[in-house]
């Protein structure tokens, strides 16, 4: 099998609320949507290699006023993992726009993480290797630099 990627799909309550966190604040390009604009029923948006595709998690007519507690309280389980070598730019930067985080830190496993949630309460973390020290330091730990502006 020759397989290139990985697309993962989420359900989200607002689609405009949505797409404007992850284009306006983490910088992903909307490359399709179902319709034209942010109010739209499936997105799928891409940066740097990354890809993530967003769909509503009701029809419009059958939309509920406000998200569903249980449902929302459901995707703690689901957490997306991003490499992102600049973590303190990273964590300013969403600071800037208002994203509630604490500051990076190393996790036990060695990884320099920056945990927090999308507006649909789903977990992203912003990670990168510790740099080890001496000779058993691979060259290339196959995490590329992703710049915010």
């Amino acid at each position: 099998m020759d397989i290139h990627g990985i697309c993962p799909l989420l359900q989200v309550f607002d689609m405009p609320t949505a797409i404007r966190f992850y284009r306006d604040v983490l910088g992903f390009g909307v490359h399709a949507t179902s319709e034209p604009g942010d109010d739209c029923n499936w997105s799928w948006l891409k940066l740097n290699g990354a890809e993530l595709m967003l769909n509503t998690a009701y029809e419009a007519d059958h939309r509920p006023p406000a998200p569903d507690p249980p449902r929302v309280a459901a995707h703690d389980d689901t957490c997306l993992f991003f490499g992102c070598k600049d973590l303190d730019a990273a964590y300013q930067h969403l600071r800037a726009h208002g994203v509630n985080l604490k500051p990076p830190k190393v996790a036990p496993y060695g990884m320099n993480q920056l945990w927090f949630k999308d507006p649909d309460g789903y977990g992203l973390c912003f990670q990168h290797p510790v740099a080890k020290q001496g000779k058993d330091q691979p060259e290339n730990d196959g995490i590329e630099a992703k710049t915010i502006a």
